[in-house]
């Protein structure tokens, strides 16, 4: 399957958009700045307020690019006519997307010379199409994952695709560290597919939509703990959610991150929310199936610690029952 739009001679070298934005962009831009291609432009989002502080800054992936000297493009919409026009005068053959973040509207897609552009996404596609697919494997339990590189088309992850690679998922990997990994994954992954490409040697796969399952972007409701939810459940929401913006429980008013933890099926005789303290100082909390044990917890405005320390400083009483609105 071959995409509509112009062709190159094979084997020289690629005029290149890059567009991303937050920190798993990173490695893939450093690895095209040092590579055979050319950057023309990047695109990212605007400044924006972050951190604790809220002071505006750039994002991540300009900061790379300032601090190589290329040309930067910060838009509210990619699909405004200045930067439409700025995009046209590079003159780029093709468009490399990672983590974007914006809808990319036809006019812009096509607007390279190769009439395309292509997308480093961090899952298996069909599977876990969305914003969020490392928290999407994390959540529903799957062993392994990878990236897949896809032509973007206006359906979200829905393109063909040129190449997948796979990595086995750690046990107790959380979302902040499988991403690390697939961020360097993706890097790797869009390399070799830039070499098919300037080669004319790229083959376009479709994807099979009977398999295909979504993994939305989340938010901070997706970060609460259901008592009512199994151990295993709810200690695979907890490394989905970590390091940020971590799951969380309620102490009566105050919340409380739970940014690692173990669990196990021993029977429950408690109500689900129940703390428990074993005869050796560890707490568990009771589920609807088997107790979640917690590793790491934070309270609002404190650093996170080990569940040790944190039962020293200011520890829930044995009995006491998690969860709730906190209101």
């Amino acid at each position: 399957m071959t995409p509509a739009g112009g062709t190159l001679p094979a084997g020289r070298a690629l005029r290149l958009a890059f567009l991303g934005t937050p920190d798993f962009a990173v490695p893939t831009l450093r690895r095209l700045i040092e590579g055979r291609h050319e950057v023309v432009t990047v695109v990212c989002q605007p400044d924006r307020r972050r951190g604790r502080g809220r002071h505006t800054s750039p994002a991540p992936v300009a900061e790379v690019a300032l601090e190589a000297g290329l040309e930067l493009l910060r838009p509210e919409k990619i699909g405004d006519a200045r930067c439409a026009e700025a995009l046209a005068s590079c003159r780029p053959d093709l468009g490399v997307v990672v983590a974007f973040g914006q809808f990319i509207p036809k006019t812009i897609r096509e607007l390279p010379a190769l009439g395309y552009m292509i997308n480093g996404h961090a899952s298996l596609l069909p599977r876990h199409r969305g914003a969020a697919p490392i928290v999407g494997c994390l959540l529903a339990g799957d062993r392994e994952t990878g990236v897949s590189a896809m032509r973007v088309e206006r359906e979200m992850d829905a393109g063909p695709v040129a190449r997948q690679h796979r990595i086995a998922i750690g046990e107790n990997e959380n979302a902040g560290e499988l991403g690390a990994r697939l961020s360097e994954l993706t890097a790797d992954v869009l390399e070799l597919t830039l070499e098919e490409i300037a080669e004319g040697r790229v083959t376009w796969t479709p994807q099979d939509a009977s398999l295909a399952t979504e993994a939305p972007k989340i938010g901070a409701a997706d970060a609460l703990l259901d008592w009512n939810q199994d151990a295993e459940t709810l200690a695979r929401r907890v490394r989905a959610m970590a390091p940020a913006p971590g799951a969380f429980t309620w102490v009566g008013n105050d919340k409380l991150r739970i940014l690692e933890a173990q669990f196990t099926l021993d029977p429950v005789d408690a109500a689900p929310g129940t703390l428990r303290i074993e005869p050796g100082g560890e707490p568990r909390i009771a589920t609807s199936a088997g107790w979640l044990i917690p590793r790491v917890l934070q309270r609002p405005g404190k650093r996170a610690m080990p569940v040790e320390d944190f039962m020293r400083g200011r520890p829930i009483e044995d009995g006491a029952v998690v969860g709730g609105s906190g209101v």
